[in-house]
């Protein structure tokens, strides 16, 4: 099949909202190619229920929303990080609407709302670990409304071009070129998966928004896009990868046969929601102070306990006690799609049970999106930025999606400014590789990572569990770089190859922690320890640096 070489000033891997944010605040800086493994608008972001959390109401500050993001981050937040983010929000909440976001608001028309800024007419929601309510949200579909602006606004561009059904495999890199003097990423390697051809990208810049990790757990709230693709690339590529140990599991997932990872969001408790067990009692007010609204971590441990203690598979998130037509209005499509499963939210508590949700760490980046590798920049769930630390609190990974995107423009532009010297990029070749490996294989060892993580390094751990995982990784490992040496690139041996080493990557990173904080728990050292206020971070072939 016939080789060419594309080239494009920024090459953009992913189209969730950071992704598309991204290429909208870029498009005058040249050719900006934007990476779809599935359609346009297929993405995490797409399927965000809860909103964006920004002060924007005179009923807050940006003094509670950096100390209610600092104590759920669990002392691993970067305090500078933290300011920046919370005071950038207001600004980007002002241009999404300029490009025609509609916000639920109560009464006026949210174009006004900003002229007396600050207001409080936005049907704002309170969340977990949030002491005030400060979600903005389009009813209970955020997401879809954010991603569906954004990818028509980029569509009028006429300098943005898209790649759907591509699956970015490898970064190239001037180290893997032999080329000398510090580590530079020159583009990308794709595999077309409607046609199997492999395309080279040369790029002058390359933006890592390729999304989260939870497909690596074998029940998760994120699309089967969700695979690490990101994070593995760039550390294959040599970028420096931090906090993976900290990965957040949801407390409220539809428990159904038939329901893969339909999220009950966060807002539900918000608005009065209740968790009980199987036989009707209320168990939060045992666990936290603040119940139902406690960080994410705690309630995810306490329906693991309280699921454990009974033997049930799974616990009752109950909203009955609201009024029906509050519950239709305010959450239209969470009630459409429970009804389309049996339930009726208005009526009947729901089986809900944790699923994996967030990874708060990834690529380690600093406040301008950039790497430990020149011409690479993270933005997005792939990204470490230091806003999280060791549990994000809800609805703060649009805000910094936005956010870090607007600041991964700029400092694209002043790195294209520098006209770095183009270099001989070598197109794929496919060598004595001739067959495809068995779809079945790929099936059976994406179940057997998916297993192991979700039995030996999920919610809560032990020393004994993550060293399991730790060796059964190995020896995956080992017959999926056969596969990828021996036989024609797939897109799902790509996936395979990715969660393969997310899930190593995990447990190492969680065996390194000796302590429990946030939203990771082991049982052989519960209490968090001092002298692990700082973060895992891991580059391959350095191992940890201090």
């Amino acid at each position: 099949m016939d080789q060419e070489l594309i080239e494009t000033d920024l090459l953009v891997i992913g189209s969730g909202v950071a992704g598309l944010f991204f290429a909208l605040k870029s498009q005058g800086l040249g050719k900006i190619l934007v990476v779809s493994k599935r359609e346009l608008w297929e993405s995490a972001s797409y399927y965000a229920q809860g909103g964006v959390a920004s002060v924007v109401s005179d009923q807050d500050s940006f003094e509670s929303h950096i100390q209610d993001t600092l104590s759920a981050g669990a002392g691993l937040c970067r305090p500078g990080i933290v300011e920046m983010v919370v005071k950038s929000g207001p600004e980007r909440i002002q241009e999404l609407i300029r490009l025609g976001v509609k916000f639920s608001t109560r009464n006026q028309d949210q174009r006004e709302l900003f002229e007396n800024f600050p207001h409080s007419d936005f049907d704002l929601a309170r969340e977990g670990a949030h002491s005030r309510p400060r979600i903005l949200h389009s009813q209970d579909a955020t997401g879809k409304e954010l991603e569906g602006v954004l990818l028509r606004n980029c569509q009028k561009s006429s300098s943005i071009h898209f790649w759907e059904f591509h699956q970015a495999i490898d970064l190239i890199t001037s180290e893997k070129l032999g080329e000398p003097g510090p580590n530079r990423v020159l583009g990308a390697y794709a595999l077309d998966l409607k046609t199997g051809a492999i395309k080279t990208i040369s790029a002058r810049a390359v933006i890592l928004a390729a999304g989260g990790a939870g497909k690596v757990f074998l029940y998760t709230s994120n699309p089967d896009l969700a695979t690490g693709d990101g994070i593995a690339m760039a550390y294959r590529a040599g970028a420096e990868i931090a906090n993976l140990e900290f990965f957040q599991f949801h407390p409220t997932c539809l428990y159904h046969p038939e329901a893969k990872s339909f999220l009950i969001s966060e807002a539900v408790r918000g608005e009065g929601a209740l968790l009980r067990t199987v036989s009707g009692e209320r168990f939060m007010p045992k666990y936290h102070h603040l119940a139902e609204l406690a960080p994410r971590d705690v309630v995810a441990r306490a329906i693991d306990q309280e699921m454990k203690n009974s033997g049930a598979d799974y616990v009752l998130l109950d909203i009955t006690h609201q009024p029906a037509h509050f519950i239709r209005e305010r959450f239209p499509n969470i009630y459409k799609t429970l009804k389309q499963y049996g339930f009726d939210l208005t009526k009947d508590p729901i089986p809900v049970v944790p699923a994996a949700h967030y990874i708060c760490g990834g690529i380690q980046s600093d406040e301008n999106a950039g790497t430990s590798l020149e011409g690479l920049f993270a933005i997005g769930e792939n990204a470490c930025t230091g806003l999280h630390g060791a549990n994000r609190l809800a609805s703060n990974s649009l805000l910094e999606a936005l956010v870090f995107a607007e600041r991964a423009s700029r400092s694209a532009a002043k790195y294209l400014a520098e006209k770095k010297p183009g270099l001989n990029i070598p197109l794929w070749e496919t060598g004595k590789a001739d067959k495809l490996v068995e779809p079945m294989v790929i099936k059976h060892n994406w179940l057997e990572i998916r297993r192991t993580t979700w039995n030996y390094i999920g919610i809560v751990r032990s020393d004994q569990w993550l060293s399991q995982a730790r060796r059964r990784m190995d020896l995956i490992q080992e017959e999926i770089r056969q596969y990828y040496w021996n036989y024609l690139v797939t897109g799902g041996l790509v996936e395979l190859r990715n969660i393969a080493i997310m899930a190593d990557l995990i447990a190492r990173c969680a065996i390194y922690r000796e302590e429990s904080r946030g939203a990771h728990y082991n049982l052989n050292h519960p209490e968090p320890n001092p002298e692990w206020a700082r973060d895992t971070v891991f580059q391959k072939d350095s191992g940890f640096l201090k």
